[in-house]
């Protein structure tokens, strides 16, 4: 576990005292690390647009190292002053649901996580209605009519992600065939690029010509195997279409770079509770920039359009696996 931290553009490794005091804000990163070119580093983003905004504002950062240090480090950043404190992953809820009451002058942020608590801010995502997005997209450019999606670990909110997806595409093309794979059941599936190309292969040879990645440092290897195949490929949390410019359709993007911002800009007296980032609010979307602009016609861009703005006026409702943990079309 390394503690880091920012200040003035410069990263100094801090050996840090229990009764240490420091008021600066701070951030776990998952497995993974904060240079995932995903869901970590759109955190990692966010937090550095808070220090640049701010004048070189001082934060702290903790890659994890392994499920054991979860604990640790959150104990050690509130025990040094940290606040607030921010982790990503769901991973960390069952830990916070014991630290967060040790530490009530101490207010902490969890993205993708649910934890009840007066001192604690809830960030979740709306994740089914972004990936129903690029699932219109990827149906409607898709020559085989069938596309693909490789999801990391296999939980309900990598279903949701998969659910929304399969419901986007069909939504598109009534005929879509949607292969759904998942890397594996433990975290080890977050950062396994090797596998991810290893689906993505799979998939490609049952037909597939688009497929979506939700799996974290893994989805770099379905990138990288898509762009090899010369196959189109979806991005996942981070804009990742600078990766291939030209053969990465589109990236669904999870603002998780908004929700570290906005708490660190709020700082201590940040409001607590569960906090929403929908569609509506800009908590998620798809990409569009100079590297696919050439792949999206004026055809895609309207009819993705029109479905988020039916989304945003609730009368498209995208259904979400997490409501039930069932989905209309099977993602098993």
């Amino acid at each position: 576990m390394k503690l880091t931290r920012k200040l003035l553009g410069a990263t100094a490794i801090l050996a840090v005292t229990a009764g240490a005091a420091f008021a600066d804000p701070a951030i776990i990163f998952d497995l993974g690390g904060k240079f995932d070119k995903s869901f970590n580093e759109s955190a990692f983003g966010g937090a550095e647009r808070w220090a640049a905004e701010n004048g070189g504002a001082a934060y702290r950062d903790i890659e994890m190292q392994s499920e054991a240090q979860r604990e640790q480090a959150l104990r050690r950043l509130a025990e040094s002053g940290s606040n607030p404190i921010v982790m990503t992953g769901f991973a960390f809820s069952s830990v916070l649901e014991q630290v967060a009451p040790d530490y009530p002058d101490t207010t902490f942020a969890i993205v993708d996580g649910y934890v009840v608590a007066p001192n604690v801010r809830s960030i979740l995502f709306t994740e089914h209605e972004g990936s129903y997005l690029v699932g219109m997209l990827a149906a409607m450019a898709s020559e085989s009519s069938t596309v693909g999606f490789v999801g990391g670990m296999d939980i309900p909110l990598i279903r949701r992600f998969a659910c929304g997806y399969a419901q986007g595409a069909l939504a598109a093309n009534a005929d879509a065939n949607v292969i759904i794979n998942y890397t594996g059941t433990t975290p080890a599936a977050w950062n396994d690029p090797v596998r991810g190309g290893e689906i993505t292969s799979a998939q490609i040879s049952q037909g597939a010509d688009v497929v979506y990645a939700a799996a974290g440092g893994t989805g770099v290897g379905v990138l990288q195997t898509a762009a090899d195949s010369d196959i189109l490929s979806i991005g996942v949390d981070s804009n990742q279409n600078y990766l291939h410019p030209g053969q990465v359709l589109t990236s669904m993007l999870k603002r998780v770079d908004n929700a570290v911002f906005a708490a660190f800009s709020e700082g201590a007296d940040m409001e607590t509770g569960i906090h929403v980032m929908d569609l509506a609010a800009g908590g998620v979307g798809w990409a569009l920039d100079e590297h696919n602009d050439a792949l999206i016609t004026q055809e895609m861009r309207d009819a993705v359009a029109a479905a988020e703005a039916s989304i945003i006026s609730g009368d498209l409702m995208v259904h979400d696996y997490m409501s039930d943990n069932s989905c209309p079309i099977s993602v098993d």
